[in-house]
Formats: structure tokens, C-alpha cells, sequence
């Protein structure tokens, strides 16, 4: 999925449990998805694998896939299909989705695994589906700058209001599997791990030595330049999966260190990414593990997770292999939580991101605005902090580890990214799944939705609002007091004041007969918002303008003197869009005294 560094080359490897055959298959390389601050993220766009599905085979359900065994006949099919790139394909193992995970031999184009796909399907009538095995890489930019806040948590401009919710909920009692590149012994995480397991067949990519095992510590995914592609850079190791870690589970009120998010849950930490990435292929199998489901060749999952954390991505469709996996998920009362991705584009292109049934995540920065690295779009359901590097104080501080290649010391640094803002959720989620156990993945998505607040700054497409703690446990919302005083000078859509709370009354003045003062919304989708100007003179005229995030005016009301004003539009859109709202002056009154005014906003 999403990324924003390019530590790492685009490799993501997923290896399946048992090698079935012996005819060669061909490969795809990966080129990296992350890029340096500003830059422009590269999709996955190469592999070495495919994942073929037959008709007769059948994924997990309460016991182990059933998948047939490779008759000579199909192995046949395989080898012509191939044979027009050059292929000696082999099979390699099985999926828990029920699926033949096939080595191509080679590294070719995800365009051309998808066409070898398509052309081993019209040959084969048996063949359910067949795609690329992508590889997916996890979503931060890292930063070695360090600050002394976690700001996200308690800030009232773009913090989640977490100090109100651990009155009523620190997770005590759930499990959340962190699928990523597994993790570091801290002690600030001291007790917070429970089981876990290294799905990564490929000794290349684990870096470990050996292939799956229930060792899901990380050994370090540093890489040498040219070592995932050609032109792809050196990269220290990433750490990746201990700070997400953190983010979610960290010790609180330890006297030291920094605090989770859902503190008294737990990790089941599942290794799926290592030097260059990981395979999809393994990462379905993740999925399905974590969340209680059988996989074959490896014991069951002891600690089932209802949260699954994926700070990671690729680019393209889902995978019917991923949605496959996400939908055993489900069935088991799973909530998949993703990464929108980093390339700031729309993340209906980012996979897992744009696949059904999960809660994507796009990122907010310490204005509560949408980060700049952030995607965006209709696949968006919610946002949360994901922080800015580039402003002193504006990252997201986590636990990590010192070591630039091999394991060091404990250590703590501030990332960025959608990878960041991810576990913000996911622990969220942690806090309501230990207060109220019955809920459905569907209800949990449901009630992050309604009771998000609006941006206190523009983040467009950025989903339903910026994730409230306090609300989706069934707090209060946070409420400023009726009179809020106008900020000067306001007199243009780039300086409008921003107001955050439905139900907002504004003081403001005419300060002269040329003034006039803007005020933002962040209208939800669905929403309708209601602006009702009230002169303070009853001589005094001012009207009353809306205009849409495009600067185009949607609604006015030019009552006389002694009349209120009042506008209504409505967000028929499927994203969050900021709405305008002018105030004029037309005659009477001005200056501190005569000019007064009140304008209400509801929505």
C-alpha cells in the first residue's frame, strides 16, 4: 500500500505454506514506493510471483484449504501459458484463500503477470481467478529529529481527545495485530506483546535465516543500494513495525517513555514485510491467521485479534487474494484498519486501501488539516494524526530501536505518514471493542463515522472527520462556549476563521464600511450547513454569502435592516469539503460599538 520514504525498494514478499511442484514460474520486481519528503512516490510495479485459484479448491474455513494437488495436466496449461515470456514456472506453496502461490522464474512487469493471468484463464476453464503476487511495503517517512510531545492525543485543535476516553475505556481485554515488519523487545512494550508469527517464506526477504516460524521479532530490513532493483538506494533498517507498535500499546504511566493509544490491549505481532518489502500472498495468509483463521502448515492462532493493523501498500485494484482474506477477517468479527498510502493522490488506486470492508485512514497534521504526503478520496472513511516532519513538534513520536542495520538499543523517534496515523485508529477501535465487545467490524466503522468532528482546517476527501476518541466511546462531544470572538484579519479565504464545532456562535464587527470577514467549514458528506447572520443594530444591514471550497458562491441571503440573514447548503458529495461563509457590510453601523454582529453555524 502507502508509503512515503525510499527506504525501502518495492518488494513485499507473502510466502505460503507448502511447496507443491516443480514446473517454474516467473517473477515481477519491485521498484520502491517510498520517496524523500516532497517527492513522488513509485508504485510496486514488478513481481516474481502469481497467485492461481482453482475452481476445486476451497479456502479455510473452520478447518485447514483444501487444495487439489497439481495434476500433469494443468501443470501443462501452466508451462504453455508461460512459455510466451520465457517462463519455467514452478509452483511453491498453497494460501489459506485456497490459492497456488507459483514462482514465475524471473522479475517481469505487474502489467504482464497480469496478461500471463489472463491468458492462463482462457486456457484453463478450471481457473477461478489468477493474479500478480504484488509486493507491498510499509507507509511512513521517517525522521530522525526527535520532540518531546505526543501532541495527537490531547492537542484540542487536531488531537483524537484521548486524556476523556481513558476515563472510560484503556483496552483491556483486546488483541490487535500489528502485520508488519515485526518487532523489537523495548521496555516501553514490556508485557504488550502476546504470541505472534513470521509469515515470510523467502530467506532473501526475511533476513532471519530461515523461513515461517513463531519468531515474529525483527531481525532489521536495511538493504544495500541496487539490492531491491535496480537504482533503488541503500536503506537503514525501519523499525516499522515496533512504532506502530507503540503508537497502539505503549506502557502508560511508567514514568517514562511515551503512552498508547489503547494501552492495556495487547500485540500479536505478524511479520510480513522484511528487506524489500513483502508478498501479498503472505500477507493474506497474515490476515487470515490473526484473525483466527486456519493456514496451512501453521499452528493456530492462540491469541485471535479483533483489529488488524496494515500500515502498508501497494498500488493498483484490491487483490481477490487480499479482499478474499480480509472477508475471512470479517466473518470472524475482525476490524481491518489500513493505510490510506503517502503519494497524495487519490487512494482508490492504493491496495489495501481501496479494497471493501476495511476503515482507511488518511493522515492530519498538527492543524488538523490533511498531512501533505496524505491520499485522499471517496475509499477515505476517517482521518487521524499522522504528523509533518518539516514543522518543529509535528511528528508522531513512537518507540523504535537505535540499531541501523542489526538490532541496537532501545530508542524513540518521530515518523510521518499514513503509516503513523493508522495504529491511531486501530487503537481507537481497541478502546470501543474493550467497552462494548458486540460490536460488528460494521458498527465500529459506523459509529468512527458519525461521530468524527469536522477539520479544524481543510483536508478534502479526507473521509467522515478526524477521529474523536471521547465521542466514538459515547463521550460528549467537546463543545467551545456560545461566543467565540472573530480573529482578525479575516478578510479573505486564506485568513477565514475556522470554526470546528457544530452549533458555534462567532462575535465578530463590522470594523468599516469596506470590511468583510470570512469563516471555514469542514462540511461532512451528507451534511447540511446552516449560517444565520444577526445584526447588532437594528439599523445596521450586512448580508450573508457561501461559497464552495472553488471560491463559487453556493447560497446568499440580502435581507434589509433589522432582518436576520440565514443561508443553508447541503455536501451532496461523498468526501469532506470546506464551505466558505462571508459577511458584507451594506449600510449602518461600523466599528467596535455599532458594528457588532453574531453569526451561528450548525450543521
Amino acid at each position: 500500500m502507502k508509503q512515503l520514504h525510499s527506504t525501502y525498494p518495492s518488494l513485499l514478499k507473502l510466502c505460503a505454506a507448502a511447496v507443491i511442484g516443480a514446473i517454474p514460474l516467473v517473477t515481477m520486481a519491485g521498484t520502491p514506493e517510498y520517496a524523500a519528503f516532497g517527492q513522488t512516490e513509485n508504485a510496486i510495479i514488478s513481481t516474481d510471483r502469481m497467485i492461481v485459484k482453482y475452481k476445486d479448491s476451497t479456502a479455510a474455513g473452520k478447518s485447514s484449504a483444501k487444495v487439489q494437488a497439481m495434476s500433469s495436466n494443468r501443470m501443462s496449461i501452466l508451462a504453455r501459458s508461460g512459455q510466451q515470456f520465457g517462463l519455467q514456472m514452478k509452483t511453491m506453496h498453497t494460501t489459506a484463500t485456497g490459492a497456488n502461490v507459483v514462482n514465475l522464474g524471473k522479475r517481469m512487469s505487474v502489467a504482464d503477470v497480469a496478461a500471463l493471468a489472463r491468458d492462463l484463464k482462457e486456457r484453463d476453464s478450471n481457473v477461478e481467478y489468477a493474479e500478480p503476487d504484488r509486493m507491498m511495503k510499509k507507509l511512513f517517512v521517517p525522521n530522525d529529529s526527535r520532540y518531546t510531545e505526543q501532541w495527537q492525543y490531547f492537542e484540542a485543535t487536531g488531537g483524537l481527545r484521548l486524556p476523556q476516553a481513558w476515563d472510560v475505556s484503556t483496552g483491556t481485554g483486546v488483541n490487535v495485530a500489528v502485520i508488519d515488519t515485526g518487532y523489537r523487545p523495548h521496555a516501553d512494550l514490556s508485557g504488550q506483546f502476546i504470541g505472534g508469527y513470521d509469515f515470510i517464506t523467502d530467506t532473501a526477504i526475511s533476513a532471519d535465516g530461515n523461513g515461517r516460524d513463531a519468531d515474529a521479532s525483527d531481525p532489521g530490513d536495511s538493504t544495500t543500494a541496487g539490492q531491491c532493483g535496480a537504482g533503488e538506494p541503500s536503506s537503514s533498517s525501519s523499525w516499522h513495525g515496533t512504532h506502530v507498535a507503540g503508537t497502539i500499546a505503549a506502557k502508560t504511566n511508567n514514568g517514562t517513555g511515551v503512552a498508547g493509544v489503547a494501552f492495556n490491549s495487547k500485540i500479536v505481532p505478524v511479520r510480513v514485510l522484511g528487506k524489500c518489502g513483502g508478498y501479498t500472498s503472505d500477507i493474506a495468509d497474515a490476515i487470515i491467521w490473526a484473525s483466527g483463521g486456519s493456514v496451512n502448515g501453521v499452528p493456530a492462532n492462540p491469541n485471535p485479534a479483533r483489529v488488524i493493523n496494515m500500515s502498508l501498500g501497494g498500488g493498483g485494484a484490491c487483490d481477490t487474494t487480499t479482499q478474499n482474506a480480509i472477508n475471512s477477517a470479517r466473518s470472524r468479527g475482525t476490524v481491518v484498519v489500513v493505510a490510506a498510502g503517502n503519494e497524495n493522490t487519490d487512494a482508490s488506486s492504493s491496495n489495501p486501501a481501496n479494497c471493501a470492508g476495511v476503515i482507511t485512514v488518511a493522515a492530519t497534521n498538527r492543524s488538523g488539516g490533511r498531512a501533505y504526503y496524505s491520499n485522499y478520496g471517496n475509499v477515505v472513511d476517517v482521518a487521524a494524526p499522522g504528523g509533518d516532519v518539516r514543522n518543529a513538534g509535528g511528528g508522531i513520536l513512537s518507540t523504535l530501536n537505535a540499531g541501523s542495520t542489526t538490532p541496537g538499543a532501545d530508542s524513540y523517534a518521530f515518523y510521518q505518514g499514513t503509516s503513523m496515523a493508522t495504529p491511531h485508529v486501530a487503537g481507537v477501535v481497541a478502546l470501543m471493542l474493550s467497552k462494548t465487545p458486540s460490536l460488528t467490524p460494521d458498527q465500529v466503522e459506523s459509529k468512527l463515522k458519525t461521530t468524527a468532528r469536522a477539520f479544524p482546517a481543510s483536508c478534502s476527501g479526507c473521509g467522515a472527520g478526524l477521529v474523536d476518541a471521547n465521542a466514538a466511546l459515547g463521550g460528549s462531544v467537546v463543545v467551545p462556549p456560545s461566543g467565540s470572538n472573530e480573529a482578525e484579519a479575516n478578510n479573505s479565504t486564506s485568513t477565514a476563521n475556522a470554526v470546528t464545532v457544530s452549533g458555534t456562535t462567532m462575535n465578530g464587527n463590522m470594523g468599516s464600511s469596506a470590511d468583510t470577514d470570512y469563516f471555514v467549514v469542514q462540511l461532512p458528506p451528507g451534511k447540511t450547513l446552516t449560517a444565520t447572520l444577526t445584526a447588532g443594530l437594528a439599523t445596521a444591514d450586512y448580508d450573508l454569502f457561501v461559497y464552495n471550497s472553488n471560491g463559487t458562491q453556493i447560497g446568499k441571503s440580502e435581507n434589509s435592516a433589522g432582518k436576520a440573514d440565514t443561508v443553508a447548503v447541503t455536501n451532496t458529495g461523498t468526501s469532506t469539503f470546506a464551505r466558505y461563509v462571508r459577511v458584507v457590510y451594506y449600510s449602518g453601523g461600523t466599528g467596535a460599538t455599532n458594528g457588532k454582529y453574531t453569526l451561528k453555524l450548525t450543521w
